[in-house]
């Protein structure tokens, strides 16, 4: 291995930028307890990866807005922002990506049984974000987080 193959390395393991990971899921709009498939594909970026194992993200978020004078008593702008889940779960164990390898993964995530319905209020909304994250040296190779509707049950 060179010095520009070893800077590379050095670089992607900063960046996350060793494998490009999409990910699928079905259905669109779950509710807590329901079970959603996942399809993950990951793609080294030309250099080995070494794996810990693959993992779903979800992540939930209540934002709060209210405008000043939009509510009595309310004389300055109110906003606030809660993480209400961050969750991790693995779909695949260890693994390593070769050189210009592609590998899928299909698996089930269970929507965990406390999580909040996504809404969208007047003043406040809830948002839940799904990933595909590649666990590895340095930052983790991920999907970039995308909307997932959850519902009540």
């Amino acid at each position: 291995m060179g010095f520009l193959d070893k800077l590379k390395g050095a670089v992607n393991a900063v960046t996350g930028g060793g494998a490009k990971v999409t990910l699928e899921f079905q259905p669109a709009t779950a509710s807590p307890g329901d079970n959603v498939l996942v399809k993950v594909s990951a793609q080294s970026s030309g250099a080995e990866v070494k794996s810990k194992g693959l993992f779903i993200d979800l992540h939930g978020t209540e934002h709060v807005h209210i405008k000043h004078n939009q509510v009595t008593g309310v004389a300055q702008d109110v906003n606030c922002t809660k993480q209400s889940l961050e969750v991790s779960l693995q779909v695949a164990p260890e693994f390593v990506l070769a050189a210009n390898e592609t590998k899928l993964f299909e698996g089930t995530i269970q929507i965990p049984q406390n999580l909040q319905p996504t809404y969208q209020g007047p003043f406040a909304r809830h948002e839940v974000q799904i990933r595909a994250r590649v666990e590895s040296f340095g930052n983790d190779p991920d999907s970039g987080f995308v909307p997932i509707r959850i519902g009540a049950k």
